[in-house]
């Protein structure tokens, strides 16, 4: 076996061309081992794994420097440099990321889980290298789907006026996540028709020098296309075709479904883990697909993550023109958003909470300053999600919820959630956010409200005296359960709150919790500074109130244990119980 003995470039360089195929082999039976065990980037890294290995024949890393877009085709890089372990030891599965990771190797330099920064990325490291008197070759590599977004336009856009090395490999497989949306791709197709020799050329119109190679799946044209561009003394761009997912028939034909996948049966291709029950997905889809069906003016927006928010292919073809995706450019979700909702339509933008930070200023300015009623649903903002340090989504309160006119609602339930939906769709006055709950899909115990335009108006579900806890959002279920520890433990009835808004305070029930209540608890799934907790211990602290606030510290979490960082964040009913009767007893 040629895998287990190469550690990097050198080891590579080693090997004849039929021992490199046969590398390439191994390398794809490496990644069905890992994948069909844990799931994960399935299609981006299948279809790579030529172009990885030409890349490592001809250049020296981590002399050369490369840097992946994304990371989602990372694990055959990380096989060349001495972490094939994390694929082929399924003890050792945990050790290595799914993303670039400087704390695993020096071959990586980035930890790099966002779209479109390669390019950027890279024309930092050539600078770098150029006023530290360096001479190695920089290499960023950026897939298609990666282009459209504005980061990785402007870093080619600078990279235009460079005057030393610098090589941008474009990996056109021709799909982003879904398909591929925007003007750019026409040329993409274009320069694939003619064999790179279009005389409308985006990268030459961006200054960039330009070569093209349509079998982007063979090694021996790949190492003659990179000794080509090798110590090259100017930017270029090389563009390649590839295959996504190449090496296994169901995701060479459905390139989507195949982007990423849960643990399955390689033989079968399906899943070997299935969640039964209700999901937000589908309850998402079914209310948005019936109010398009019934209003032409209803229009949700994705950025190249349909189906995570309800809209795999079947809803997209129900939907018609009533469905955007603007490919891997937030930015320009939001500010469309903004503009469809200044003319009279009920624009949705629907996306994960680790990519609505790239929006913040469109949030902001174009939406919340100009107040357009936008909806704006995101998924994974609990701690409960995405786990994985770029991905996180527990900062969204914080960043989100100190926005002037931003209405930020977090439901507690099924119900709660859908009635919210449906209100900010309808409703003319205010930019809102909601958060999609992450603990599952729970019924509702209390009365539901359909309006929720009295803003800031809390509901009080459970009257008691003494103590109050504020448990917002998917936290709900936590505080409920909060709440009987601490009567347990204490004796007293407790009050229980459901603030409903995330983003402001219910002044008038926090001034009437005053006059029976001496400690008040507020819990919330999202990092403590700047979030909810810390207003209301603000309004609190001129007064002999006791606050105790309840979340998670502001830090960095990478591939961590759900259950184990709550607990290490008192964040189980008991640990609350206890924090509370202690309170009480001071």
């Amino acid at each position: 076996m040629y895998l287990e003995k190469i550690n990097g470039s050198e080891d590579v360089k080693k090997l004849s061309m039929e021992e490199l195929h046969a590398l390439a082999g191994e390398m794809r039976e490496a990644l069905f081992h890992r994948l069909t065990h844990t799931g994960g980037h399935f299609g981006p890294n299948f279809g790579v794994v030529e172009m990885t290995i030409a890349m490592h024949y001809v250049f020296n890393s981590p002399v050369d420097k490369f840097v992946f877009d994304v990371s989602h085709q990372t694990y055959p890089h990380k096989m060349l440099t001495g972490r094939a372990y994390g694929c082929l030891d399924e003890n050792r599965f945990h050790e290595i990321s799914g993303y670039s990771e400087p704390s695993e190797s020096d071959h990586d330099f980035f930890t790099v889980g966002h779209t479109s920064t390669s390019v950027s990325l890279a024309t930092g490291l050539a600078k770098g290298r150029d006023v530290t008197g360096g001479t190695e070759n920089i290499i960023a590599v950026i897939g298609d789907g990666s282009l459209s977004g504005g980061e990785a336009l402007e870093g080619l856009d600078y990279a235009g006026e460079m005057k030393s090395n610098l090589i941008i490999v474009i990996n056109d497989n021709e799909q982003s996540i879904a398909e591929v949306h925007g003007g750019l791709y026409k040329n993409l197709t274009e320069l694939r028709n003619t064999n790179g020799k279009a005389e409308n050329n985006l990268f030459r119109a961006m200054g960039l020098d330009y070569i093209y190679e349509e079998d982007g799946n063979n090694i021996e044209k790949l190492i003659a296309l990179f000794e080509k561009v090798k110590d090259i003394d100017h930017p270029i761009a090389v563009h390649i075709h590839t295959q996504k997912g190449k090496g296994y028939a169901p995701a060479e034909e459905n390139r989507e479904a195949w982007h990423w996948c849960m643990p399955f049966d390689r033989t079968t291709g399906q899943p070997t883990v299935t969640f039964a029950g209700e999901d937000y997905s589908t309850l998402t889809e079914d209310l948005i697909l019936s109010k398009m069906k019934k209003d032409p003016s209803v229009v949700f927006v994705t950025a190249a993550v349909p189906s995570n928010v309800g809209f795999p292919k079947a809803n997209r073809e129900k939907a018609g023109d009533q469905y955007i995706d603007v490919g891997i450019a937030e930015e320009q979700a939001v500010a469309m958003c903004s503009g469809i909702a200044k003319n009279g339509g009920k624009p949705i933008f629907g996306t994960n909470a680790t990519f609505i930070q790239r929006t913040y200023d469109q949030i902001s300015q174009d939406v919340c300053i100009n107040k357009s009623p936008v909806t704006m649903i995101m998924n994974y903002t609990s701690v409960l999600g995405l786990n994985d340090v770029t991905h996180l989504g527990i900062y969204t309160i914080a960043m989100l919820g100190n926005i002037p006119e931003l209405v930020y609602l977090a439901p507690t339930c099924k119900e709660e959630y859908l009635a919210m939906l449906d209100w900010s769709i309808e409703q003319q006055e205010h930019p809102v956010v909601i958060s999609i709950p992450g603990n599952g899909v729970h019924a509702a115990k209390y009365p539901v409200a359909s309006d929720y335009s009295q803003i800031n108006k809390y509901q009080v579900c459970k009257k008691g005296d003494t103590v109050a806890v504020l448990a917002l959002g998917d936290f709900f279920q936590l505080g409920e359960e909060a709440v009987s520890e601490i009567e347990k433990q204490t004796g007293r009835q407790v009050t229980l709150i459901n603030p409903r808004y995330a983003s402001g305070l219910d002044l008038e029930l926090l001034e009437d919790l005053k006059k029976d209540h001496s400690v008040v608890v507020t819990l919330e799934d999202g990092i403590l500074e700047g979030g909810f907790g810390q207003r209301v211990a603000a309004y609190y602290g001129a007064s002999d109130m006791k606050v105790q606030n309840f979340g998670l510290k502001k830090e960095f979490y990478d591939r961590y244990d759900a259950a184990k960082l709550m607990e290490e964040n008192h964040l189980t009913a008991g640990q609350i119980a206890e924090d509370v009767k202690n309170l009480l007893d001071d």
